[in-house]
């Protein structure tokens, strides 16, 4: 069998698995799989090769569905996803992540989940909504929902996840108690632009190699955490909006990380002008680069959302973004270039990379 780039698509309609060679030029589709249940994250279980995708029906609720061999036959799974009889209902999985063992599931409204049977049966995390602020989280405008889940490598106990709109929230003790973890993030929405908690957190990477160092996209501007987000320190600099959903770091350099804006929260969440580009630091934040070359370059009034960018392990490392009008844009050298890898799919949620035997 031969190595090649395989990329996790979670659409309105279904997964599809978007496949090409090492070269990353020529691409084939699959789909749409998981029945064409609306699918909010796709991702890939290093540990044992099993892609997981986090759905929401109107009609069954929320379930995590499982393939381990690389989308030829799914099974699906919801036992235990539930708050119980006093609790809300739960509607959408919005992250699947795997880390040291467990699976993890980030809901709506939000919550964490944990799975130690690869998504077969799951166990609430009911910590985090024990948390002495969760009677004042309010929704952001796509819901309360958990959509980020980040384990630390050296350390199975130490979680961070991001809730909207209400923030960071941190564990070290595998999930019993939380603290919050938006010091120095801005809310420039609520009276006090500086609370506890009440930020909308959009999206959350780690630095390759630095489990301390975080990036982080926020309704209100892109920021960097150096002490595992006990504090943050504003990078929005040159950006062009302090707007954007995705942020993704480079999978070796730890000073490298890319963000899409938009235009702003109540301009229509669109790339501004109309014109499509990825924007990319080298230095930790201190400066950022436009990068639009192949994209499309007036009148593509589209956003990308929170899951919708993942960068591949090559090297070159590959960039890829879906948006929410049905395009997949690709990069093989870290967002120089660009080029169409599927131009009609449904509108994307979520995009991972993977580099797989095929």
């Amino acid at each position: 069998m031969a190595l090649g780039v395989m990329l996790l698509v979670g659409t309105r309609k279904g997964a599809f698995l978007v496949e090409s060679g090492l070269e990353r030029a020529v691409w084939s589709i699959r789909g749409p799989l998981c029945e064409g249940w609306p699918v909010f994250d796709v991702s890939y279980d290093r540990s044992v090769g099993a892609i997981l995708a986090g759905t929401g029906s109107p009609w069954f609720g929320p379930a995590v569905w499982r393939s381990t061999d690389l989308g030829a036959t799914w099974t699906h799974s919801s036992a235990g996803l539930a708050y119980g009889d006093d609790g809300p209902r739960l509607t959408r999985v919005w992250n699947v992540t795997a880390a040291g063992g467990t699976v993890y599931a980030g809901v709506e409204p939000a919550g964490l989940f944990r799975s130690a049977d690869g998504g077969q049966t799951w166990e609430h995390v009911a910590g985090l909504r024990a948390h002495p602020s969760t009677p004042d989280w309010q929704p952001g405008n796509g819901g309360l929902i958990c959509h980020t889940i980040i384990a630390d490598p050296t350390d199975p106990r130490h979680l961070w996840v991001g809730i909207s709109a209400v923030g960071v929230f941190e564990t070290r003790d595998s999930g019993a108690t939380w603290a919050t973890r938006n010091r120095g993030v801005r809310a420039d929405f609520l009276p006090d632009p500086h609370p506890e908690f009440g930020q909308c957190v959009h999206k959350v990477a780690m630095a390759a190699g630095e489990p301390a160092t975080l990036y982080q996209q926020n309704h209100c501007g892109v920021y960097r955490s150096d002490d595992g987000a006990a504090t943050w320190t504003e990078i929005t600099g040159q950006l062009p909006s302090d707007f954007g959903f995705p942020i993704a770091a480079h999978p070796r350099d730890p000073a490298t990380a890319w963000v899409v804006p938009l235009n702003g929260a109540d301009k229509g969440r669109f790339v501004p002008q109309g014109r499509p580009a990825v924007w990319r630091t080298r230095d930790r934040g201190r400066s950022w680069s436009r990068l639009a070359r192949g994209l499309p370059e007036h009148d593509a009034y589209l956003a990308v959302l929170r899951e919708a960018m993942a960068v591949d392990e090559l090297e070159p490392a590959g960039v890829y973004i879906g948006t929410s009008t049905g395009q997949l844009f690709g990069s093989a050298d870290e967002g120089d270039t660009w080029a169409p890898i599927a131009e009609h799919l449904p509108p994307i949620a979520s995009v991972d990379a993977v580099v797989v035997e095929r």
